[in-house]
């Protein structure tokens, strides 16, 4: 920061907490109840005091720079403080806003949403927005809280935790079964078909090396979707390569050479520092930890 007298408005260091927490000005200006050019202008006044840019253009929206992070820092001690003033006496102000989470598909479903309906029940003014995709951990993560992706990512400005392994293993429904022969080795499976991801399109370099498990076969249902490669495999298209806690859900479906053929993927947890010391998001992150320790058996096949 400058070492002029002109100190930085606290109005100005708020806006730059709203974009920095959301990546957008347009939903920062809905946050705080203004409108776009406002923000624009918050920003611009927080610069020219500082005498320095504290935000830039990313992908998907905007990004602190180290100046901005600095800035955030104590925008943070301003909110705290402002939220001091009104806090119930004796009890504390109760947990309120909007977490928004990106996980692949299955979690989403089977793990963010069970952990946002805890959150509801714990915090009623928290909100969960679950946005499901199935890609690498953004290297930009505006508008973003939280990401859960699949497999050790590689992030910069920002906190990787572990969260969980979980298995997958072959699978076919019984139907499919019943007109095909069950396959007793690893050989058999070039007689079949493989329910998977499209490999065109697959954006995580660890569910590619789950494919490799199965390079005999030829492909028959593909989609960007689990949840598509699940009900492929119970309407008999193929030998489907399913997360172990999404296929054990379904009777109808049978494993196909336990033991032999399965793989081992983790899910990790990204977060950016200012986001997991927001009071809200680390309770979210408490809640999916908590759902994942009740999940963990389950999400290892067993």
């Amino acid at each position: 920061m400058t070492s002029g007298t002109a100190l930085p408005s606290a109005d100005d260091l708020l806006v730059l907490l709203a974009v920095g927490r959301t990546g957008r000005f347009n939903t920062a200006a809905d946050d705080l109840g203004v409108n776009h050019t406002t923000i624009s202008r918050r920003i611009a006044n927080l610069e020219k005091t500082l005498g320095g840019r504290v935000l830039v253009k990313a992908a998907g929206g905007w990004e602190l720079t180290e100046l901005g992070q600095q800035a955030l820092t104590a925008a943070e001690r301003v909110e705290a403080a402002v939220h001091g003033l009104v806090a119930e006496p004796g009890g504390g102000e109760g947990l309120k806003g909007v977490v928004r989470v990106s996980a692949t598909d299955g979690f989403s479903a089977y793990i963010a949403a069970p952990a946002g309906a805890l959150i509801r029940r714990q915090h009623p003014e928290v909100s969960v927005e679950i946005v499901a995709v199935t890609r690498r951990a953004s290297q930009h993560r505006s508008g973003l809280d939280i990401e859960v992706v699949v497999g050790k990512p590689q992030v910069h400005r920002a906190e990787a935790v572990w969260l969980a392994d979980y298995a997958l293993g072959l699978y076919a429904s019984q139907s499919y079964l019943a007109r095909q022969r069950l396959p007793r080795t690893v050989a058999e499976l070039a007689d079949h078909s493989l329910v998977y991801f499209i490999d065109s399109m697959l954006q995580v370099d660890e569910l590619d090396l789950a494919r490799r498990l199965t390079v005999s076969m030829r492909e028959s249902v593909t989609s960007t979707n689990v949840f598509v490669h699940v009900e492929a495999t119970r309407a008999a298209a193929g030998i489907g390569l399913l997360p172990c806690f999404m296929a054990d859900r379904h009777d109808d479906l049978v494993r196909v050479l336990p033991g032999q053929v399965e793989a081992t993927l983790a899910y990790w947890l990204v977060a950016r520092p200012e986001s997991l010391r927001r009071p809200e998001v680390a309770a979210v992150v408490a809640a999916v930890r908590e759902t994942v320790e009740s999940h963990r058996d389950a999400l290892a096949g067993r």
